[in-house]
């Protein structure tokens, strides 16, 4: 039973990879062997068949790429009905003295009954729709179609760097912004494709023009020449065929044609071609002003009274009807309670007055997060929470996210523990245009400095954003200019937002995974209260808590050797110094580091003795000189963005980090006991003594 069902899923795959090419086949058979008229009239149906399916498909699709096989489609459809023509017109040149229906029933049937059996109205109604068909419709949508191709071409570099700024920003994640660069590939291969394929309806058109003359001209010889017909016998007869052949073939060009047109002049929308229609023509304000002029032109004497009044009276009714329902939904929407957002999504709702984190905006950055505008600073801040929790080891709190008449009108200000961390002014109408440092020319506009890097910038117009790409700026949005802002003062407070709560979250998520670890951790030898210390200690100076089942074991050991809260997050550190390594190279790369010239750790150890319990145990004149010499070896290191590590002796590591985490908050501090056993190091420099030179790698001593 499975063998048969596997032989005919594959008996299944198989067939339908072959219906396309035994497809083609037939086309060009279709061109070159003599068809019967029964498989002619089949062959017609088909094609009108197929071109109002493809019609359909096209009204009913949101976006264009929802129909991206569409170019491929309109080849085919091009292709068949060429080759009909191709075997209509060897049945009428070799059979068409036989009588009207020798070419088969469709075109018999298209040549009485659409044009009444006379030659002449059927000239004039193939011409017209020859008109409408390759003038109008085929015309404009090329023309759509180039336009399109270029400016989507255009585009593609700028959202390519929207969607890498995205990514840097923590926004998407790495599938999603595979995804989004696979459907702008996507999209500009579908514009460029639909460029070339409006050629395919042009080329049609003028054909079918062709094959008509052809007809007329064949049949006229044929029919006097050869089957000794009168000049007036064969013109009604071959005419006749030809046009209800030509128009056979031109009524399915015509709704390929239309929807063609359709897909090129799509807008992005979630509704469909007729419900984006409807739902823009709902408006009561719409059909207030038909029904009233509509009804002046009714009472006017010499005018239809009796067409344009009824008229009149349908447009007051939709008027009426549309207003009533208008009235209807707000009411019912003042009554109704706000509906409950999903657990993903951060609204007005979900917020409370003891959020841990605050964002307030001045009264013009209220449609940053107005849902319907989509609320796009409120997407990026559920984006940046989950990227942060992942990458920090814990879940990060609610934003609390509310408007501030105190501000001004375009500024924003951010909030930790009730601090103010940052404040600063966005423009939500324009882009902020951030200098790369390589530009090929400046962008006039409002220059400012990047809230989050201190970068130069500018903020444009958006009709500008091409020509700033270009000069090579890297653009970005009003929400995504507030929402990395957020992510750098996020990372930065990681300590202040970690407490006892999510203490004792990770340690019940531990728990299910290694009870008798969290057994042996707490409440004893540590309690809660000095775990969440111990944690924010450690977010404090840059260390995650992803692992937290590696730290919870070395917390475990600490605690048999240590008990002085100071010594203990060292002794801890001292066991993770693998976790903390690799959060700076990767595993088979060198440790950069800076190292102090021997004579200045030795004054450093000298003042950490002398005052142990001290705060801050560095001598002021001393401290000034450590820290002016560290700033200038790492400051160019900092400027290329390189990763590197000050590593000092045990003693002073804690009192070098708090000197240091001022000026340079983004300047790891280690100790030579927490780099792992066989782990090599870069000394890059050496601080204090000669000029900072490189020297080769070498083992780190315990």
């Amino acid at each position: 039973m499975l063998n048969a069902a596997v032989n005919r899923n594959v008996w299944i795959s198989t067939s339908k990879g072959a219906i396309l090419p035994l497809a083609t086949l037939m086309l060009v058979m279709l061109m070159v062997v003599p068809v019967a008229p029964t498989l002619l009239d089949i062959g017609f149906i088909a094609n009108i068949m197929i071109s109002l399916a493809v019609l359909m498909v096209a009204l009913n699709a949101a976006k264009p790429l929802d129909f991206s096989s569409f170019p491929t489609v309109l080849l085919f459809a091009t292709l068949l009905r060429l080759a009909l023509n191709v075997a209509s017109t060897r049945v009428v040149l070799v059979q068409g003295h036989e009588g009207s229906d020798a070419a088969g029933h469709v075109i018999e049937a298209f040549g009485n009954f659409l044009i009444g059996g006379d030659y002449a109205v059927g000239l004039f109604v193939f011409c017209i729709l020859m008109i409408i068909n390759l003038v109008v419709i085929t015309k404009g949508a090329g023309r759509v179609s180039e336009v399109s191709a270029r400016f989507t071409l255009d585009a593609m570099p700028g959202k390519q760097m929207a969607i890498d700024a995205d990514l840097n920003a923590g926004l998407l994640t790495p599938e999603e912004a595979k995804s989004r660069r696979e459907e702008v590939a996507t999209e500009a291969d579908f514009y460029g494709s639909m460029d070339g394929a409006s050629k395919f309806v042009k080329g049609d058109a003028i054909a079918g023009v062709l094959i008509l003359v052809i007809n007329i001209v064949g049949g006229l010889v044929l029919g006097t020449l050869s089957h000794g017909l009168s000049l007036g016998e064969a013109a009604e007869i071959y005419i006749l065929l030809a046009i209800g052949d030509a128009l056979v073939a031109q009524v399915p060009a015509l709704l390929l044609s239309i929807a063609a047109a359709s897909i090129v002049t799509r807008v992005k929308s979630p509704f469909d071609l007729s419900g984006q229609i409807t739902h823009q023509f709902g408006s009561a304000r719409a059909w207030t002003p038909v029904a009233a002029i509509l009804a002046f032109l009714g009472v006017l004497p010499g005018m239809p009274h009796l067409v344009i009044l009824p008229a009149a009276a349908l447009a007051g009714f939709m008027a009426w009807k549309l207003r009533k329902a208008k009235l209807a939904a707000d009411a019912e929407a003042a009554i109704e309670p706000e509906p409950v957002a999903s657990p993903s999504a951060i609204g007005w709702d979900e917020v409370s007055d003891g959020a841990a984190l605050g964002l307030e905006l001045g009264y013009a950055l209220i449609g940053l997060v107005d849902e319907r505008k989509g609320a796009p600073l409120m997407t990026r801040i559920t984006g940046i929470r989950r990227q942060l929790s992942r990458e920090l080891g814990f879940v990060i709190p609610l934003v609390r996210v509310r408007d501030n008449l105190a501000l001004g009108p375009n500024s924003y200000r951010i909030t930790v523990a009730g601090v103010i961390c940052a404040e600063d002014e966005i423009w939500p109408e324009d882009l902020l245009a951030l200098d790369s440092g390589d530009l090929l020319e400046k962008i006039e506009g409002r220059a400012v400095k990047d809230p989050t890097f201190g970068l130069d910038a500018v903020w444009i117009n958006p009709a500008k954003r091409a020509d700033a790409v270009v000069a090579g700026y890297t653009v970005v949005d009003p929400a995504t200019v507030v929402a990395t802002h957020l992510n750098q003062i996020v990372q930065s407070a990681a300590s202040e937002l970690f407490g006892m709560d999510e203490a004792q979250k990770l340690l019940d998520a531990l728990k299910d995974n290694a009870p008798q670890l969290v057994a042996g951790l707490t409440p004893q030898p540590l309690p809660l209260a000095s775990i969440a210390a111990l944690c924010r200690s450690l977010l404090a100076e840059g260390v995650p808590l992803k692992d937290f089942r590696r730290i919870a074991e070395a917390m475990v050991d600490a605690a048999r050797e240590e008990s002085d809260p100071v010594q203990l997050v060292e002794a801890v550190r001292q066991r993770i110094g693998a976790l903390i390594v690799q959060t700076l190279v990767p595993v088979k790369m060198p440790l950069p580091v800076l190292t102090l010239d021997p004579g200045l750790e030795s004054l450093l150890n000298q003042a950490v003795r002398a005052g142990p319990e001290a705060n801050h145990p560095i001598e002021p004149g001393l401290g000034r000189k450590i820290v002016q010499a560290v700033g200038e070896v790492a400051g160019p290191l900092l400027n290329e963005a390189r990763r590197f590590a000050v590593v000092t002796s045990p003693i002073a590591r804690r009192p070098l980090a708090r000197l240091l985490a001022p000026h340079m908050p983004d300047v790891p501090v280690m100790s030579f006991l927490e780099i792992p056993d066989g782990k090599p190091v870069d000394v890059i420099a050496v601080v204090g003594g000669a000029a900072a030179k490189p020297m080769l790698s070498a083992e780190a001593q315990a």
